[in-house]
């Protein structure tokens, strides 16, 4: 266990970034920041600012011993930059070689023996995959997309060229749609000792490939908990994981269907924040520096819903809401389509 006055680094300054920082100080962490942005969301809260690019190998050696620990809040990060970061990187480099590309991802679960969507690569031709998985359908680059983006549906087969073309070369995978009646995801938690605890199911709805609201509790019975938490913590001891992760799961009338995982702290987990004793953030926190994992129990109903660009011109009115918790980013400029914030709304009986 580190101890209280250590130095906790992030690898990331947006507002997940944001928030670990604030949950280090209230266990007695410093928190440093790198990012190349300046005036990101996280340098507003934490110990420091490391300003540099993420290719600057001579910053990340001097940033990887002025840190006691170091984790990230996006998956995203070069390979190069950790092989100069080393050991103290939590969750490891396996999460993160998983997790960047879809190929690999949907591999990693089916070899699991969990279930996906049914998938095929995409190089320079498209034809093979839709002889394959036909349509409708959708085509993803395999790496860096997030919020709908690098994302091209197609409602029939001859939208495959096009389709083809808008990937501008990236290497993708096709994937076939699911017909699920709702989504969930299960945060979950891994310490360094191996013992995992999962926060209950929230139910999530999306618009536009962004997320809007998550609701908790979700729809899923007992029995299906059961099994959603159970398939989280199979891929957390699989990856010998230390941290928090998200697992977005589709739900249909006969199984669960995994959608990806993500090896950080996740925007469907920020309802734990107003619902729960310890939320994702401390509970990550807690799992890379060696202290005690909570047990993820909720002690509340609520419903977190993201504001996304023009929701913030409600904000005068949200505020004065009674059961209405609101976590703004500190972002200068609102604009389409960007998280400035969530507000977690508690439901009463």
């Amino acid at each position: 266990m580190l101890e209280p006055g250590a130095t906790v680094g992030i690898l990331g300054g947006g507002q997940l970034g944001r928030m670990l920082s604030v949950a280090a100080s209230r266990l007695g962490y410093k928190t440093c920041v790198f990012e190349p942005g300046a005036n990101c969301p996280a340098s507003h809260v934490a110990n420091e600012h490391w300003h540099h690019d993420y290719d600057d190998t001579d910053a990340l050696g001097r940033f990887a011993t002025a840190c006691d620990v170091i984790t990230y809040e996006f998956e995203n990060i070069p390979t190069a930059a950790l092989d100069v970061l080393g050991d103290k990187v939590r969750p490891g480099r396996r999460a993160l070689e998983v997790s960047q590309d879809r190929l690999t991802e949907k591999t990693f679960l089916q070899e699991l023996g969990l279930k996906t969507a049914p998938f095929a690569t995409v190089d320079t031709s498209i034809d093979d995959a839709l002889t394959k998985i036909g349509a409708p359908s959708i085509l993803k680059t395999r790496r860096f997309g997030y919020d709908g983006k690098g994302q091209v549906r197609l409602r029939n087969e001859s939208d495959g060229a096009k389709a083809l073309a808008e990937m501008d070369g990236a290497p993708s995978i096709l994937e076939g749609f699911v017909d699920f009646e709702f989504e969930v995801s299960v945060i979950g938690a891994r310490s360094l000792e191996g013992k995992v605890a999962c926060f209950d199911p929230g139910e999530n709805v999306h618009k536009d490939g962004i997320l809007r609201t998550t609701t908790v509790p979700s729809r899923l019975n007992k029995v299906r908990i059961e099994q959603a938490t159970e398939l989280t913590a199979k891929i957390l001891n699989a990856l010998d994981y230390v941290g928090v992760m998200g697992v977005e799961l589709f739900v249909t009338p006969d199984d669960l269907i995994v959608n990806e995982i993500a090896p950080r702290v996740h925007n469907s987990g920020h309802w734990t924040q107003n619902g729960c004793t310890i939320d994702q953030f401390e509970q990550h926190i807690r799992a890379i520096t060696g202290v005690a994992i909570g047990s993820g129990t909720r002690h509340a109903d609520v419903v977190m819903q993201n504001l996304i660009g023009d929701d913030m011109d409600a904000l005068a009115q949200i505020v004065l809401e009674p059961d209405a918790a609101v976590h703004l980013y500190g972002k200068e400029d609102v604009k389409p389509g960007r998280k400035m914030g969530h507000v977690n709304r508690i439901v009463k009986p």
